[in-house]
Formats: structure tokens, sequence, C-alpha cells
């Protein structure tokens, strides 16, 4: 254990007896009078809650929250994971000192964080009972799906504070007749991939199979075949989610449809979703290849992608993975059917790559996800996405690039920072199909379009600005290049938002108001506002 590891421990022990001393008599029957609601809101067998009521009535602390009176914030977080524990039990839920390895399970090193207490439910009743805890003491608090976002705070939370980590809630189950795969918020996409292959079915869900499902979803979801079929969030026929209240309910077509409809991009701002039933696709067979270019050929990469956005994507089943780094071009090729070299990849086929990685050929989903996941590294660092929207002009492709290469080498020698420039094709369809499914509320403009983001890795703390300079003078270069070609679109796909940027801001005021009704109708209280640590919260803007 390390001496902060120590110290807290110390402190918990000392604020923990604190907590224990008697409220005066006095006050005993006014603290009854707010606890004994709550308590039995919890629903716990007559034992459970007649110790946890015992315990919490003789607790000053408490009484002076509850009386208004001048309290100690981090002993009233510690008592609400006091009370976790002693509901939920030592397996589901662990406190100070907080197990480091599962504290910074995120995936960048920016996100670790040391909370007062970890609690990883295993059901949607538990997720409903530290709901009610957490909006009774009033603690500051997280939500983990996979950990995968690079922006800090949104993912976990430091003391005081409480992180709940959804892992366990991993569940895949395929519905009879194979059309509806029941996910948990806590699985990964590599995970549900392998799983739905023996049933010869996909899912719109995460490219790279170390991501988590939960966050994905909520944030829209890009996937390879989102130009034939939507976004992951689109392809949801029912949430099952945990409201502020504790309550625990569904939104789909029918039921709580302006929730359902919120649900769909609008983030972790409405309850912890438990539960996502999506829509399978009837895609295994693929073709698809994956080729390496050097950077001088990358401008005739850009004009043959540019070339396919605006004659080959009109084949939904053909989409193209662009990835320029700082000393190859990735590009990969897919087609959503077994094929033989798609008439709709012309462009490319004429450009001579330096290295085919992957063969043309007919395979599997499963088998491109397999591919995909031994390009993720495990190695901790620190990473960052941004992103950027515009028409399709490929003379802004090659003037935001050339700017962002510039200046990515000289960061990179600087810091050894790694970085890419990666543009997303959005086709019409992909709108077309949120709309043919009761639509969202990413105001995503109805036109063929492009998503630009970019990975940023690197190593140092002390770098952080330096290399985040990059990524955000690049996003601000695509605006400014794009007002002035008349290309630039003001629309930020909120999973390839940095910590910065306000992708809610952006999906038009018609649809804000709208999420923030919703909002207001579902958490009345505002505890996903005010509670929750950090994200990309309707509060924000």
């Amino acid at each position: 254990m390390t001496m902060f590891g120590i110290r807290l421990l110390c402190c918990f022990l000392s604020i923990g007896t604190a907590l224990t001393a008697s409220a005066p008599p006095a006050n005993r029957g006014f603290l009854h009078g707010k606890l004994q609601p709550f308590v039995d809101s919890l629903a716990l067998p007559s034992p459970q809650r007649q110790a946890l009521s015992n315990t919490l009535d003789q607790d000053s602390n408490l009484g002076a929250f509850l009386s208004g009176n001048d309290y100690q914030s981090f002993g009233l977080v510690v008592l609400a994971c006091l009370s976790l524990r002693s509901i939920l039990g030592n397996e589901s839920v662990d406190t100070i000192p907080v197990n480091q390895t599962e504290a910074e399970a995120n995936w960048s090193q920016s996100c670790w964080r040391a909370p007062t207490c970890l609690v990883v439910p295993e059901s949607a009743q538990d997720v409903s009972k530290a709901l009610k805890i957490i909006k009774f003491f009033k603690s500051k608090f997280a939500v983990r799906s996979g950990g995968h976002s690079p922006n800090p705070g949104f993912s976990n939370i430091n003391n005081p504070g409480i992180l709940i980590d959804l892992q366990k809630l991993n569940q895949i189950e395929v519905s009879a007749d194979k059309k509806v795969a029941r996910l948990g918020p806590g699985g990964r996409w590599g995970d549900v991939i392998a799983a739905l292959d023996p049933y010869d079915v996909s899912v719109i869900g995460g490219r790279i199979p170390q991501v988590g499902v939960g966050g994905l979803i909520l944030g829209g979801g890009f996937f390879h075949f989102s130009g034939e079929y939507g976004l992951a969030g689109d392809n949801v026929k029912e949430f099952e989610i945990v409201l502020s209240d504790g309550a625990i309910t569904t939104a789909n077509a029918d039921h709580n449809v302006d929730l359902f409809w919120a649900l769909k991009g609008g983030g972790a701002n409405f309850g912890i979703v438990t539960r996502f039933d999506l829509y399978t696709i009837p895609v295994k067979n693929i073709w698809f290849q994956v080729t390496i270019y050097t950077p001088d050929q990358v401008p005739a990469i850009l004009d043959a992608f540019a070339q396919w956005q605006n004659q080959g994507a009109s084949d939904v089943k053909s989409t193209v993975a662009l990835i320029v780094g700082l000393e190859a071009t990735t590009v990969g090729l897919i087609y959503s059917a077994p094929a033989d070299k798609p008439g709709a990849f012309d462009p490319f086929y004429s450009i001579p790559p330096a290295v085919v990685a992957v063969a043309p050929g007919n395979g599997t989903v499963l088998g491109l996800t397999n591919i995909l996941g031994t390009t993720f590294s495990n190695i901790p660092q620190r990473h960052d996405y941004r992103g950027a929207s515009s028409k399709i002009d490929v003379q802004l492709y090659k003037d935001v690039y050339a700017f962002w290469r510039e200046q990515a080498m000289a960061v990179h020698e600087a810091t050894g920072a790694n970085m890419t420039f990666t543009l997303q094709p959005v086709p019409v369809n992909l709108v077309d199909q949120g709309n043919a499914r009761g639509g969202n509320p990413l105001g995503i403009p109805r036109i063929n379009h492009q998503w630009w983001t970019t990975l940023v890795d690197w190593e140092n703390a002390e770098d952080d600005e330096q290399v985040r300079a990059v990524p955000i003078a690049t996003s601000e270069k695509w605006k400014e290049l794009g007002e002035q070609r008349g290309s630039y679109i003001p629309f930020l796909f909120m999973n390839d938002g940095s910590r910065d940027q306000s992708p809610l801001s952006l999906y038009g005021a018609e649809n804000l108001a709208r999420l923030k009704e919703v909002s207001r109708k579902y958490d009345p209280s505002q505890v996903f506002q005010t509670l929750q640590g950090d994200g990309f919260l309707l509060s924000k803007v």
C-alpha cells in the first residue's frame, strides 16, 4: 500500500469511528422521521433493514446534514460507502483503499482516479439501491461501462466520490428468432461479436473489440456498417434503465417514447442503462482487405476517398476505414457481403500499396474484429480524441492534413506522442436509417459528409498541454478553412468528443431543448446533472 493509501485508510477509519457517535436524543426523532422512508425504499430484508436503520439513526454527522447544519462531506460519502457495503456485500463494494488495479481499469492513464469506494453491481436492482443511496447522501459519483473514454472524470472519480463499475452487467443473450441481442452495458464488443457469430448474425456496435457496450451506444455508436443500417443507438429495440430515484423502467418505441429518443445519442444524462436490446443484422460473411501506404501517397489516398464518397458510397454495403498516421496510412475496404473485388472501391485499386496487411478476400465480421483487436495496445498511456465535421471536399482534406502533419511531427519529435488523422464516411443513408427508426437527438445533417477524428497517445503528464495543442489546433483549422470554402459542418459526434468540446451544443436548439425537457421529466432532482462527476452533461450546455 502506498503512503497515500495508508493516510486515506487512517482517515477513513477515524471518520468511520466519529460517524458512529450517537446523535443527541432530542434529534433522534427528527432523524428517524427523515431516515425511515429512505430505508424502507431500499426494500431490504427485515434484519438488514433494522441494522441499517439503527446505524444511520445514531450518526451525528448525518443528523447535521439532514438538519441543514454544518457537516463533514467526506464523512458523508464514507457513510454512503459503508451503507452500500452493508447492503450489497463486501464482494460488490470495495472501500478505501480501493483496489488500485480495479480503480485504474480505465484505458487512459489521464482517467485514473482513486474513488472513496468502488461499487460493482450484479443486477439492475443493485444499481437501483446504489442510486437511492447516492441521491439520499448527495454523493458525487461516476459510472464506468468499459472505461474507454479518454476524457478525465467521465468514467472515474476521485475521493470523495463513488464509482459504479458495470463490469458484471455483461450478459449476452440472443432471442429464439435470432432477431434481438440482449446486451449488458459492461460487456465488450469483441465478446459480443464472438457470441453472435454462431448465430450467423451481428449487431451495429463497436469496431474495436476492447471497447465497452454502454458508453458507445449512448454516444451514438459508429460501426463498419452504419452507412447501411444506421448508428448503434438507432438499432436499439429497448433500453432498460434505472432512474435517479431508483425506479427500474424501460424505454422503447411504445413506452417512454421521449426517453427512448433521448437515449439514442443523448449520453449519460438520464439514468444508468442496465440492458440494451439491439436488433441483429443478417451480416456474418463479408469481404475486406487492409493495405498500408507511405506518407507520400496520402494525397492520392485522399483523392480516392473523396471519389468513393461521391460515387462508390452509393453502394451502402461498402465502407472505407481510413487512418492516416505519421509514418504510414492504413486503408481498410469493407463490404457487408461476400464479393470479389467490389466495384465500389475502384478508386483505390490503382494505388499500389507498400504493404498488403490483409489480402483481399471473404471472411467474417468476427475475423475482421479479431484482426482489429491486434492493433489495440494495452500498454498504459495517456490518450485523447477530438472531432470535427465537413462536407466532401478533397482540397479541404489535403489542406487540413498538411497543417496537422506539420504540427504533429513537431510534437512527436519533442515528446514521442503519436497521432492519427482519420476520416469517417457519413452517407445520407446513415441519417435515413435513424429517421426510419423514430429519429435520434443528434441532428446529423442529411448530406454525404465526413467525421474527422484523431487518436493521440503519449507517455508523460507534463506533456499534456503541448500534445493536446495539436488536435485542438487541427479542429480549429477544420472550422477556419472549412468556413472559407463553405464546407464546414457544425456537428460533433459525441463518441469522438474531447473533454473541452461540447457535442450536445451542436445537436440543434430544438433537440437540445427537448433533451433538457426529457432530463427534467425523468430526473426531476437533476441527480445526473449535479452529482455526476463529469461528462457531456446537459447542465454544461
